[in-house]
């Protein structure tokens, strides 16, 4: 089993953020849920830097970044009142995840072989670049204000309710009740438009074009080798 899940980091990945959404609503409104959420958040990023060990991309630029992360996703567990901890967490932690996306996307575009992990990595990527994304909208409501985003309660958004804006952003539904209503969060909120298209234009589409044209491949030398005998 434990040998499986090694052939499959990104599905490893891309199983745990996804057990994440559902996790994190029971961990709200108490000190406990806070630090079991942290520690889910370790998981995370030690998964992802595991991730991206299979990748072409530097692994120890991914440890650089993920070792701050990790310190400050502890230190902000410990401290009642930590905004300037907070505020370097999420950038840390935008910067970790985007670096994530780039060294899976380069993994997936590295040759012409879609394995079942590359295609696991597709749905992992997804969901990074939504992570980053939403500790970017945290680092924006720190800087800027809580006005910089509307929501029907008001006041400053949770992680869940970032994240929830980030996939609704990402995926184009605009099914959110939270929107932005600054000009900084405007900004950041088109540039992950603007990464959910090109995403799926490019990532999604070029995927799909090697696995048809392996299969093409296939087709033919198999045409060929019936021909021969």
């Amino acid at each position: 089993m434990l040998a499986q899940l090694r052939e499959v980091p990104c599905g490893v990945l891309l199983a745990v953020q996804l057990l994440g959404i559902l996790v994190y609503p029971f961990t709200e409104g108490s000190t406990a849920g806070r630090t079991v959420f942290s520690l889910f958040q370790l998981l995370v990023l030690g998964l992802a830097v595991g991730a991206v060990r299979h990748t072409p991309a530097l692994t120890w630029i991914s440890v650089c970044i993920g070792a701050p992360a990790a310190v400050l996703t502890v230190l902000t567990a410990i401290w009642t009142d930590p905004e300037g901890l907070e505020l370097a967490s999420d950038a840390t932690h935008a910067v970790f995840y985007f670096y994530t996306a780039y060294a899976l996307i380069r993994y997936m575009f590295s040759d012409d072989h879609v394995s079942r992990d590359e295609m696991l990595a597709t749905g992992a990527c997804f969901t990074v670049v939504a992570w980053g994304f939403a500790y970017l909208y945290g680092a924006v409501q720190i800087l800027w204000g809580a006005g910089q985003f509307s929501s029907p309660g008001g006041g400053q958004l949770s992680w869940m309710e970032l994240l929830f804006l980030s996939f609704t952003t990402m995926t184009g539904t605009g099914l959110s009740d939270i929107s932005p209503a600054g000009s900084y969060a405007r900004s950041v909120i088109m540039l992950e438009q603007l990464a959910g298209v090109n995403y799926l234009a490019l990532v999604v589409a070029r995927l799909l074009g090697m696995t048809l044209a392996r299969f093409q491949r296939t087709t033919r030398r198999n045409k060929g080798g019936d021909g021969q005998q």
